[in-house]
């Protein structure tokens, strides 16, 4: 992968880098602030951009402002939100216009290296990676909106993984369900939400979305 990394905290910036380095991907750039990120992922035009939320001048939500006009100016770059905090509002922005392409992690809550690359390498790919204090926080924000309200406690657990990116063996594996059972509950909630099939629509995208409140 070609990655930006957009990172106030000169050491973790630089953790970042030699961890991704290390793993074969190529940094383009690695800057502090948003205006910086735009002008990298302009020049370079990479596959993913990393992202915190809060950098200079404020510290408060410039990152994630830059990430929302990375998204609208370089459809396709992807880009990892990387941050110790959740806002939801931009959140519900930042997947406004397809859940593809997107990741919401928590650094203190990313387990190993090797689970961080594979979310990166996700969204570099087109797919999502959201942690599930982000879909939890996001969900109770648009609970009330749409078919939500019919889906069963475990089709909301369904459904949550499925916004983790996880498969059908992932889900099963995780909930102790057979991979039958998780398809039903998916099929379930296709339809608790009128997601039709179609060949153009990727239902679980969409179911996804639906979740997050769009």
């Amino acid at each position: 992968m070609r990655v930006v990394i957009a990172e106030d905290a000169a050491l973790l910036r630089e953790g970042l880098t030699r961890l991704l380095e290390d793993r074969g991907h190529t940094i383009c750039a690695a800057v502090s602030d948003g205006d910086a990120l735009l002008a990298g992922v302009a020049e370079h035009r990479p596959d993913v951009a990393v992202v915190d939320i809060r950098m200079p001048p404020t510290h408060s939500d410039e990152g994630l402002r830059a990430a929302l006009q990375l998204r609208r100016d370089f459809p396709g770059t992807g880009v990892l939100v990387f941050s110790q905090y959740i806002e939801t509002s931009y959140s519900a922005q930042l997947l406004e216009g397809g859940a593809a392409g997107v990741g919401y992690l928590l650094k203190d809550r990313v387990a190993n290296v090797a689970e961080f690359s594979a979310a990166l390498q996700r969204v570099a790919d087109g797919g999502t990676a959201l942690d599930p204090e982000v879909v939890s926080q996001l969900f109770r924000a648009s609970r009330r909106r749409g078919g939500l309200s019919t889906l069963t406690p475990r089709e909301r657990q369904v459904l949550a993984l499925m916004a983790e990116g996880r498969s059908n063996a992932a889900i099963g594996q995780r909930l102790v369900i057979t991979e039958r059972a998780v398809a039903k509950h998916t099929t379930s909630i296709f339809h608790k939400l009128d997601l039709q099939p179609s060949d153009d629509d990727n239902r679980r995208v969409l179911a996804v979305l639906a979740y997050l409140g769009h």
